[in-house]
């Protein structure tokens, strides 16, 4: 039986790249780092012998963790998937202030697919919603539930 979430988690090339824009840009911060080395018969990775370096950012109430992934051996082969392919996956986060949010990050440079779409939910509140891409190409998705 499932009982609640974890983690998720992303393979990623440039891990300080990648962590700078998780802790600085985007306000997590680094909760624990793992050194992970597999035993040579393989183990849950299904690559025997895999080297990667383990980094979980998230908020310190720890509720849901993000691990970044760094295969070191083997590394990681290049490429992603189109947001609309079979395997293509995507970061949700809430946020406050969408506006002045998406503002801000456009500043730092982040790429985004749209500025923020709102609209009137049945409750006389407002949703806010829009996609941007990490460094490293992951779809991200930003939502703002204010409520009436």
């Amino acid at each position: 039986m499932v009982t609640g979430f974890n983690h998720s988690g992303l393979v990623v090339k440039d891990l300080e790249g990648m962590i700078d824009f998780y802790c600085n840009t985007l306000g997590l911060s680094v909760q624990r780092e793992v050194d992970s080395v597999a035993p040579p018969e393989g183990d849950h990775t299904g690559i025997p012998g895999a080297r990667r370096k383990l980094v979980f950012v998230g908020k310190p109430d720890g509720t849901h963790l993000l691990e970044l992934v760094h295969f070191v051996d083997p590394p990681s082969p290049t490429g992603h998937l189109d947001n609309h392919q079979l395997g293509a996956s995507h970061l949700c986060f809430n946020v406050e202030g969408m506006q002045e949010f998406y503002e801000n990050l456009s500043g730092q440079g982040v790429e985004f697919v749209t500025p923020p779409k709102f609209r009137d939910a049945p409750d006389g509140g407002r949703r806010g919603i829009c996609y941007a891409r990490d460094p490293e190409g992951n779809w991200l998705e930003f939502i703002e539930w204010v409520t009436a």
